[in-house]
């Protein structure tokens, strides 16, 4: 072998020899790495799953344009498979015979279901995606739309072998839940076999299929329309009793995930700006710290491009480690954050992108070896002298006033010259403290956000000032079928006599016309005082006379009033009846559609048993929701429309969005932590001969110990005092953006979640993310003996 390729192979093996002397440094490399992979590649998978997961899931699963409901009565088989050789089809799948039924579970109502007679869940149009358990193939069984762990309309969890009892039919069935699956337009709430359906059918109720259909054209409201009326002509009259758009589940959808992106975005940045600090710490620290080794490698015959190739492996070999081992760490972290994302986003199914799985560990070590590579080159520049003159000790002058500051404190003298020992390397110590202040950023920014997110769930599900609700989930209760007054009656009575009601409300709803706005409004009557319900105010104030009315977001929008403005209404009732109504309040209510909220007494005509929808119900300070609600259903009795339900907190989109903030949080703070026992091992070493001398002239280790970890004191504290500020401010635009893009205004309550000692102890996170991350070498520093220090350097 040539003299030349043996330097080479010299100069690797010079590498591989100093990174098993630095084991530690090695280690602290390859964690830091596999942790900034890991959060590099489940920000990438997760800003990959918000960018049009619907569109996504939509092609893979062949969703369906359009869902019909025809009468089977009206249109029998070979008028239904007609219909698939209509010009603008382009695929249809049934029919599959339907049944609408009430489900309870574990006593409790678990409210209505649409159930589909399928065969399997694959076709040419909806294929249904199975998230858990397997296709019903046998009686009793079936598949419900969603997650296990989920809730009905109920709010009740559920999982796989849990069984529903199917209400108002005959010997009332038992259904076990075998699977859970995802329809990407929602075609039905559950599937069972073809054969159960028939079982399934309640007396007197028209029997029912539905077919899907793919169209050439559906890409807008006007194009579905045609559609529709393509395949009803088509049909005998009367054959089509309903039609569903695909359009409707996507607004919905990419409403979810328009809400989410604000929060992942800006937790992939800050765990992006980390990885580059952090990575560019710990290799430029590296280099920096081998520089006597590289003088002395110079001086034997290394040429500099060999002392580059050098330094290069020895920081290359456990930096492509950790990338690997990231890939991995951040797949198998995103399978369960995907799987709720999807979950969200009320799509089927997401997978990290292969994409994702290359860019990250590619790009990480891309920036590994050009972070290594500025210091190293210049390095390999510098002569013999010169290397080992740097590698001994930072620039003359360096942390001398700090030191003689630290002497005039009269501070003890470990402390002293913990504190002082920053001013030394004030490069490092600046990217540490940057590293700080974003790990401490992001724990306060995450709770923060938790709480944001739990105050919104709040007023927008009431769980907490209504705990309990009475609906119409009973047999008797119908589109065709509206309670009587008799029946609405005995829901007022039993509220009064069941032991336990604090207050209730009866709310009723109806749509109403609003000059100025195109289409209908949504209106919410109360019957009485509504105030305690809890709905979160923007602007102004909840009503509290006649003629007062609160308006969401969107009604503002669509009609271009302001709070303070009066509007005129056409409620729509026989005879018609036109109010004027004073704008008093902004309320919190994400939504598309106008919505106006005010009493009955300001909008006459709406308190009719066909509008009223529930009775909201506040309990009394300990009492128990589920007793109550027991005892609240026996009391109206098992024939009544009427049944209560417990409510509870958030939904899919805060759950996961509140597990997510706390993931990607915990991932930061480790690697700001890891950042920090690099830098503090990287001065340890820096120090060695001075730790030998001290611990030689009689320092402690418990004053070794201080005096390593005073190392960090100051930048901690630094970081500190930005990391608090800047979270409120993170906080304050991530929750105005969420809103931004879900069309609402926010209640100031929301983004006030920092009172001052709340703050001042969460910014101790930057203290702790310090200590944390120093504690190892300063236990290393203090139990090394001082021959072993010296014989170290």
């Amino acid at each position: 072998m040539s003299w030349p390729a043996m330097s080479w192979l010299g100069a690797v093996r010079t590498a591989s020899g100093g990174m098993l002397r630095h084991k530690v440094q090695a280690v602290a490399i390859g964690l830091v790495v596999l942790v900034s992979t890991a959060s590099a590649t489940l920000g990438l998978a997760l800003l990959a799953a918000s960018n049009t997961p619907f569109q996504h899931a939509f092609g893979a699963q062949n969703g369906a344009d359009v869902t019909v409901t025809v009468d089977t009565a009206r249109a029998g088989p070979a008028a239904l498979a007609a219909t698939r050789g209509l010009s603008g089809v382009t695929a249809a799948a049934g029919p599959f015979a339907t049944s609408t039924v009430q489900a309870q579970l574990g006593g409790q109502p678990f409210g209505q279901l649409v159930l589909a007679g399928r065969a399997t869940a694959g076709g040419p149009v909806d294929d249904v995606v199975l998230n858990a358990g397997h296709w019903p193939d046998g009686p009793g069984q079936v598949v419900l739309d969603g997650s296990p762990g989920g809730g009905g309309p109920g709010g009740s969890g559920l999982g796989l072998g849990s069984t529903l009892t199917i209400t108002g039919i005959p010997g009332s069935p038992a259904l076990t839940i075998v699977g859970f699956g995802n329809s990407i337009t929602n075609t039905a709430d559950g599937w069972v076999t073809p054969g159960e359906i028939s079982r399934l059918q309640a007396p007197g109720i028209p029997s029912s299929a539905q077919m899907l259909y793919r169209f050439t054209h559906a890409a807008s409201y006007g194009e579905v329309r045609a559609d529709v009326a393509e395949v009803t002509g088509a049909l005998p009259p009367h054959a089509v009793t309903g039609a569903a758009s695909w359009l409707a589940a996507e607004n919905e959808a990419a409403g979810n995930g328009a809400i989410m992106e604000p929060f992942v975005v800006a937790f992939a940045l800050i765990g992006l700006a980390m990885a580059v600090l952090i990575v560019g710490n710990v290799v430029s620290g590296a280099v920096v710290a081998g520089y006597q080794r590289i003088g002395v490698l110079k001086s034997v015959g290394l040429t500099p491009a060999q002392v580059v190739l050098a330094y290069l492996s020895r920081v290359g070999w456990p930096a492509l480690a950790g990338c690997l081992a990231g890939v991995v760490a951040g797949n198998v972290l995103a399978l369960p954050v995907l799987q709720n994302s999807a979950d969200a986003y009320g799509v089927g199914s997401q997978h990290v992108p292969l994409w994702a799985s290359v860019v990250a560990p590619v790009g990480m070590l891309a920036l590994v070896m050009l972070a290594g590579f500025g210091p190293a080159l210049r390095a390999g520049r510098l002569s013999a002298a010169e290397a080992i003159a740097a590698g001994r000790a930072p620039r003359s002058g360096r942390g001398y006033a700090a030191h003689r500051l630290a002497a005039r404190l009269r501070l003890p003298r470990p402390v002293g010259l913990g504190l002082a020992a920053p001013f030394a390397r004030p490069a490092r110590t600046a990217v540490t403290l940057a590293a700080i202040a974003f790990g401490a950023t992001a724990v306060i920014f995450a709770f923060g956000l938790n709480s944001s997110l739990s105050r919104a769930a709040a007023s927008q599900t009431h769980s907490a000032t209504v705990p309990v609700r009475v609906e119409q989930f009973g047999p008797g209760a119908g589109p065709e079928q509206a309670p009587s007054a008799a029946q609405n009656a005995a829901v007022a009575a039993a509220l009064r006599d069941v032991p336990g009601t604090l207050r209730s409300v009866a709310l009723y709803r109806n749509e109403v016309k609003v000059p100025g706005i195109a289409g209908n409004v949504n209106a919410q009557a109360f019957g009485g005082d509504a105030a305690w319900t809890g709905f979160g105010i923007i602007a102004g104030r909840w009503y509290d006379a006649p003629g007062e009315v609160d308006v969401n977001t969107a009604f503002l929008n669509a009609s271009g009033l302001a709070v303070g403005d009066t509007a005129t209404v056409n409620t729509g009732t026989d005879p018609p009846t036109q109010v004027t109504v004073h704008i008093v309040g902004e309320v919190f209510h994400p939504s598309s559609e106008p919505t106006l909220y005010g009493s009955t007494r300001t909008l006459p005509g709406l308190a009719t048993a066909a509008n009223l929808g529930e009775y909201d119900v506040a309990l009394r300070p300990g009492t128990d929701a589920g007793t109550y609600v027991q005892a609240v259903n026996r009391a109206l009795g098992g024939s009544s429309p009427w049944q209560a339900t417990i409510q509870h907190d958030g939904g899919k989109f805060y759950s996961v969005a509140i597990s997510l903030v706390g993931l990607l949080a915990l991932m930061v703070a480790v690697a700001a932590g890891l950042g920090v026992l690099n830098t503090v091992l990287m001065t340890t070493r820096d120090r060695v001969h001075d730790l030998g001398v001290f611990k030689s002239l009689g320092m402690r280790p418990g004053q070794v110990l201080a005096m390593v970890v005073a190392w960090i004191a100051v930048p901690a504290a630094v970081a500190a005092a930005i990391a608090a500020p800047a979270a409120v401010a993170l906080n304050t635009a991530t929750v105005r953006a969420m809103a931004g893009t879900a069309h609402t205004g926010i209640p100031a309550s929301f983004t006030q979640v920092f009172p001052p000692s709340r703050l001042a102890l969460l910014s101790l996170a930057a203290v702790a993310i310090a200590v944390a991350g120093a504690l190892l070498p300063a236990s290393w520093a203090a139990r090394a003996r001082p021959a072993a220090a010296l014989h170290a350097e």
